[in-house]
């Protein structure tokens, strides 16, 4: 399928290294021009993967979302932020996921709300082009707000990596997507690639926030980190080409990717890419200058 609502910036990634403190995140944001797609929404939910109460890098730090809330604390007046996830555990909520990891005080600030995304009202919705998922149930707040998702560069046992398009699995409800597992997204096992595309056919992110600092190089909950770290921290509107380019980051094609693949041409392009460096020097003048 031809991708026919051809968005701006429809291919393009910035990139950049991360740094100790992502002293280049703002000007990504900046180079992205975030405040002007975000417009007038007034409402902003950041979505990372906290799937378990893991460290990072299995998870998403909360010191990158930190440094993202306060970039749109002060580009976006007025803007209400809400970090919110859906932890796969059954043994815990999410809270006790965002107190573990650190992401309670993040909420300091009064605008600024952390949402358990499985305990929501949810939209019932349908396709009938999606095989997978002819229906879906998800939370009525994630086609209210604009959508970041904040994924962590991951490999995975099942899906080959785990990025911005599979972080969207947060967003699905237990008491729907359990099925008779012992995970709380346990359905999304079978058939794992149909059913992560036709997710993001009814919901894909706005933006996408990619922390790649270090990087699992196997599995997405245990195994080795990446050697060396990749550094690397990327932003993209499009979802295809952010996890095209995170597939790299892993060394791997992403036309070894069935979800990717399945979703090139129809939710964005993992080819050609057009990958945006910033360079260190450029981050460093831009924290020295008045």
């Amino acid at each position: 399928m031809v991708f026919e609502k051809m968005k701006p910036n429809t291919g393009t990634v910035w990139s950049a290294h991360a740094g100790s403190n992502y002293e280049s995140l703002e000007l990504l944001l900046e180079a992205a021009e975030l405040p002007r797609a975000i417009g007038r929404q007034k409402k902003i939910l950041i979505k990372p993967n906290l799937v378990e109460a893991l460290d990072p890098p299995i998870t998403t730090p909360a010191s990158v979302v930190a440094v993202l809330i306060d970039y749109l604390l002060k580009a976006c007046p007025g803007v209400r932020i809400l970090v919110g996830e859906g932890t796969g555990s059954l043994e815990y909520d999410t809270f006790h996921c965002f107190d573990y990891l650190g992401y309670l005080p993040l909420c300091q600030e009064d605008r600024v709300e952390l949402i358990d995304l499985n305990h929501l009202p949810c939209r019932h919705l349908a396709k009938a082009s999606c095989t997978r998922w002819p229906e879906m149930y998800l939370p009525e707040l994630i086609f209210e707000s604009f959508l970041i998702s904040a994924p962590v560069l991951k490999a995975h046992s099942l899906s080959q990596v785990t990025l911005t398009m599979k972080n969207m699995m947060g967003c699905a409800p237990p008491a729907h997507y359990q099925g008779n597992g012992a995970w709380g997204k346990a359905s999304f096992h079978r058939q794992i690639h149909d059913a992560v595309f036709d997710l993001n056919r009814y919901r894909s992110p706005d933006f996408s926030l990619l922390e790649a600092s270090v990087g699992m190089a196997q599995a997405h909950l245990w195994g080795p980190t990446c050697n060396p770290p990749v550094n690397k921290i990327a932003v993209s509107y499009d979802p295809v080409a952010i996890d095209a380019y995170g597939a790299s980051l892993l060394k791997k094609s992403w036309r070894d990717i069935d979800h990717i693949k399945l979703a090139h041409n129809e939710l964005g392009i993992a080819e050609p890419l057009d990958v945006r460096h910033i360079t260190r020097k450029a981050v460093e003048q831009a924290v020295v200058m008045p």
